[in-house]
């Protein structure tokens, strides 16, 4: 699956260059999901930075980035809307604690559990939503501070610049591998955006083409322009004077207008917060529930993201340490006033294309971006917002799995229906997590309906004893108790019976329910059932069947299961 990315062997130089590519198309990405939670650019920047620092040293899965999430800016744009975004932080550090309680439960290991089918529609649906996530991109800000589309000369070039980066991605590799072409996309596209700002008629800025060139700074500058103006009309009124709602919309870009900052520092002892949660009962049942979502939504998008950079780089990672991982980071985030996060599908493709293999792909990743924050944030914001554009466009085309489609009619429908449904769910409401979730449901019902009538038995007469022995076939749980039962007459058997279950498995309280009933009719009639071949911890369940089970441990069927060792 996904052959665009090639499999590579991990390598230091490689994992530094794929660490600041990756770097670069952190920054819009963590500004964008910090306007989507209501917080400033400057807390998605450094939630992008302890997520990434920490799970690249501490995580189950080398090459993974993790960072501000849209996954989890949706899950706390309600919280910091009605309660402050001072609420936040305590919210992540509860999610993180919740998080680490996973991994050291070993819950990380169900990500096992998850059919091909589902990862398909989860692979596939990411891909559009990636796609069309890019759109906002081709917006601009109008006279009176509103993003609208770009149209014209500006729209064409804003397009050629994207495919000039995309020729380049693809066309690099066949020539030298000694650069990621991601990385040499950027700098070449941005060297080429700034020469033709220079070389530009007098007249260029007037005609808008220079939207059309929109850089990082812009981008931030744009949607922060949009949001100001928003608030302050609400704030000021309908009838306030243009004059006043254009200075108070001046003073906020001015204040979040950039990506330059200092060290971050603990959220209790920064003075721009107005005040502090109590640390009571009260505080605890605001703030569980939006932290129970975002542990739920970001250890799935990360343990999938996981399995996903497992079957493209051929390894495999650490579902219970991810879990660890993404649980410090998020603690650590909201300690540092961040906004927490969990694994970033985008990026990660990134950096396994770019080459990046190794922690050190991840840990560079972090350094730069937060060397970005402290001094390099002019030389970043000159970056066109099309060059990144660019890059995001050939990871949809890596991400998607082109193979299903030609698939469809060679596979059971009912996988198809799963991949269809997970890819369309994805797509329509943005939820990863839950998607998952439904195929996964979906899945398993498919499952048990199909095995529902897989039940038999080999009925024959013992010649030694004369008793009559049911050799049972198939798995005996809640869905083929029915069968189960019709398997047997006991009015019709002899004296002496045995129920071998050498081919079968017992694997839910139902079926241990249906063997003592069935056990219950034998001994009314006054006939004698033995049980055989039982697992261990069936025999130990099964309360009613007493002396009927027979224990014979040199025949019976040794069950090896999955262990916490595959998480």
């Amino acid at each position: 699956m996904l052959n665009f990315f090639r499999k590579r062997t991990a390598n230091l130089k490689d994992d530094l260059l794929s660490g600041l590519t990756v770097a670069l198309a952190l920054v819009p990405e963590a500004i964008a999901f910090a306007f989507v939670a209501g917080v400033s650019p400057i807390i998605g920047l450094y939630s992008a930075f302890f997520m990434g620092l920490l799970t690249a040293v501490f995580g189950g899965r080398p090459g993974m980035i993790s960072g501000a999430t849209g996954a989890v800016a949706v899950v706390l744009v309600t919280l910091v809307a009605k309660y402050g975004v001072e609420y936040m932080f305590p919210t992540v550090i509860l999610c993180g604690i919740i998080q680490v309680l996973a991994g050291v439960g070993k819950l990380g290991q169900f990500i096992r559990m998850v059919p091909h089918s589902v990862m398909l529609g989860f692979v596939n649906g990411l891909a559009i939503v990636i796609f069309m996530a890019q759109f906002g991109s081709f917006k601009t800000v109008n006279a009176v501070g509103e993003l609208v589309l770009l149209n014209g000369p500006a729209l064409l070039l804003m397009l050629a610049l994207v495919g000039l980066t995309m020729l380049i991605i693809w066309l690099l590799p066949k020539l030298t591998r000694a650069v990621p072409a991601s990385l040499a996309a950027i700098l070449m596209v941005t060297g080429l955006s700034i020469a033709i700002n220079k070389t530009a008629p007098p007249d260029w800025n007037a005609q808008g083409q220079t939207h059309a060139l929109m850089t990082v700074g812009d981008m931030l500058n744009a949607n922060t322009t949009a949001r100001a103006t928003t608030e302050a009309w609400a704030e000021l009124g309908p009838d306030a004077a243009p004059e006043a709602v254009a200075a108070q919309v001046e003073a906020i870009v001015e204040a979040e207008g950039g990506i330059s900052a200092g060290l971050p520092q603990l959220f209790f002892l920064d003075e721009q917060y107005d005040f502090l949660p109590p640390f009571n009962l009260h505080t605890l049942w605001i703030i569980l529930p939006f932290a129970l979502t975002m542990a739920g939504v970001g250890l799935i998008e990360s343990l999938m993201t996981l399995t996903l950079i497992d079957e493209i780089t051929e390894t495999r990672g650490r579902g219970n340490r991810e879990c660890l991982g993404q649980g410090l980071a998020n603690i650590v985030s909201g300690l540092f006033g961040g906004m927490g996060g969990c694994a970033m599908i985008g990026q990660s493709l990134i950096n396994v294309n770019s080459g990046g293999r190794g922690r050190a792909s991840g840990i560079t990743a972090a350094l730069c971006l937060l060397s970005f924050v402290l001094v390099l944030a002019p030389w970043i914001e000159m970056i066109p917002m099309a060059a990144l554009v660019g890059v995001m466009f050939m990871v949809v085309i890596g991400t998607f799995e082109w193979a299903s489609l030609r698939t469809f009619r060679k596979i059971p429908f009912s996988d198809v229906i799963v991949m269809v449904v997970v890819a369309a769910y994805t797509v329509v409401m943005h939820d990863l997590a839950t998607a998952v979730i439904i195929g996964v449901i979906i899945s398993a019902l498919v499952f048990a309906w199909r095995h529902a009538t897989h039940l038999g038995a080999e009925v024959y007469a013992d010649k030694k004893t004369g008793a009559r022995v049911y050799q049972l076939h198939g798995p005996l749980f809640f869905a083929s108790v029915a069968s189960f039962k019709e398997l047997f007459k006991p009015q019709d058997d002899p004296d002496e019976v045995v129920v071998d279950f050498y081919f079968t498995r017992v694997y839910d309280q139902s079926g241990l329910e249906a063997i003592n009933t069935l056990t219950e009719k034998y001994q009314s009639l006054g006939k004698h059932l033995r049980l055989t071949h039982l697992s261990p911890e069936c025999r130990k369940l099964l309360d009613k069947a007493g002396d009927s089970v027979e224990v014979n441990l040199s025949e019976d069927p040794q069950y090896h299961v999955a262990t916490e060792r595959l998480g």
